[in-house]
């Protein structure tokens, strides 16, 4: 937008265009986000899920209507991130039928959560029922407290 043309020619529109300008070449530029990171983000963002702790583990609920387990997938990173992932395809027309309206969001979807330290990864399970996904994450015990030293004083 020039805002020139509107009438406005004092610096500061000047910069605010300066600083609204993208190149035309953005995916080129080396500071650009990789297609995949685009991607990934736009899935992050459209999966909302709720996160409760419980004194003996942290439950992940995540709504996922219309999917089957096949088409969801429950994995561990990096030894302490949650990773759930999957896809919803839009259903084939059948028999010459075709959408007047399409509101259901169709494509990708994906959550990252960072597990505690205290999070026992290999303690984890998940159930869809309902169009609910909860995935549990069990805790670990806490530590034993250190029991204090006693050193044998001699005397010389």
């Amino acid at each position: 937008m020039d805002f020139r043309i509107r009438g406005f020619d004092a610096p500061l529109f000047h910069t605010l265009q300066h600083m609204m300008d993208f190149p035309d070449d953005a995916e080129k530029t080396p500071n650009a986000p990789s297609r995949t990171y685009v991607r990934d983000a736009k899935a992050m963002a459209a999966t909302p899920a709720d996160v409760k702790e419980y004194p003996k583990s942290y439950v992940f609920i995540v709504d996922m209507p219309g999917l089957k387990s096949g088409d969801i997938k429950v994995q561990v990173e990096e030894d302490n991130v949650l990773l759930i992932s999957g896809e919803r395809k839009r259903e084939e027309e059948k028999d010459g039928a075709k959408y007047v309206r399409m509101e259901r969001r169709v494509g990708k979807f994906m959550r990252k959560f960072v597990l505690p330290e205290n999070a026992n990864t290999d303690a984890i399970s998940a159930v869809c029922q309902d169009g609910v996904l909860i995935v549990t994450v069990e805790k670990l015990p806490p530590p034993e407290p250190k029991k204090p030293k006693t050193i044998e004083v001699k005397i010389a």
